[in-house]
């Protein structure tokens, strides 16, 4: 099953996106930018192999729901994230801000 709805953070609107798969939750939150996610996201991936398309994203681990998503610090960010200023130990939230 899947589930989106629209999260509001600070004034802005972004997409939440649930993907309820066997065993696991793949949870993202979107903005036209860019995006943060669960730990299912392979930041070395986006780093190494898709750095031509300057992917501006990042992950956080061990949550489950798009509030602990929001609430989480990041553990990893892209490339393209650091150039915007997102860092690892940063909210997911405040992450979301940066990418409006």
């Amino acid at each position: 099953m899947i589930q989106m709805h629209p999260v509001e953070i600070d004034g802005f609107t972004a997409l939440a996106i649930e993907v309820k798969l066997p065993k696991t939750t793949l949870i993202v939150v979107t903005t036209d930018r860019g995006y943060i996610m669960c730990g299912a996201l392979d930041v070395g991936l986006l780093n190494e192999r898709l750095k031509d398309r300057h992917i501006l994203a990042a992950r956080a681990t061990g949550v489950k729901t798009i509030e602990e998503l929001l609430e989480a610090p990041l553990e990893s960010v892209t490339y393209e994230a650091e150039r915007l200023g997102i860092v690892p130990g940063m909210k997911g939230k405040d992450a979301i801000g940066l990418m409006r």
